[in-house]
């Protein structure tokens, strides 16, 4: 089931193709947001298929219990951004101690599941990734959404922000 609003995805698409202007590249944004407007979900392009790696091997990593191999994917830099429901941590160090502050140990790291990834790039080195996230611990199951903004740097793409909300208990989608 998608849950994206495919009116709202073009409004946030193509006010993220406007990073675009100032680089030239907004003929290819808008031929981007044309091809993912209609709701495809497939990866279409080499650069989809390296995000979706770079997430494949981040669960990988957070499952092996394994935080700083998981920050790899982040930019390391002073800009980093990661939004959550306890605020926001600037910089890639400050992301990194608020991972180890709020999973000390594996048993509350749990194991992640990524899922409803849609890819959206908007330039040649720009791309916004939505998903839900999945935590299976022995006690609870916590789950939620994030939004993804990615660059691509020489060496690959980094995550440049991460936001991240939690579903409460009363928001958890039902099984059908």
């Amino acid at each position: 089931m998608r849950t994206a609003d495919p009116a709202g995805m073009r409004i946030v698409l193509l006010v993220t193709a406007l990073v675009c202007l100032s680089s030239g590249f907004l003929a290819v944004a808008k031929s981007r947001l044309s091809a993912n407007a209609n709701g495809s979900q497939q990866a279409n392009s080499a650069d989809e298929s390296q995000i979706l790696e770079l997430l494949t091997e981040q669960s990988a990593a957070w499952n092996r219990g394994d935080i700083d191999s998981f920050m790899t994917s982040y930019w390391k830099s002073d800009e980093t951004l990661f939004v959550g429901a306890t605020g926001v941590a600037r910089g890639w160090q400050a992301v990194l101690e608020r991972y180890h502050r709020a999973y000390p140990d594996r048993e509350s790291m749990g194991q992640l599941k990524f899922s409803n990834l849609e890819v959206h790039t908007y330039c040649p080195d720009r791309a916004l990734v939505l998903g839900n996230y999945h935590l299976d611990r022995e006690n609870d199951h916590p789950e939620g959404v994030f939004t993804l903004d990615l660059r691509k740097f020489p060496e690959g793409w980094r995550i440049v922000v991460d936001h991240t909300t939690a579903f409460s208990a009363a928001q958890r989608p039902q099984p059908h």
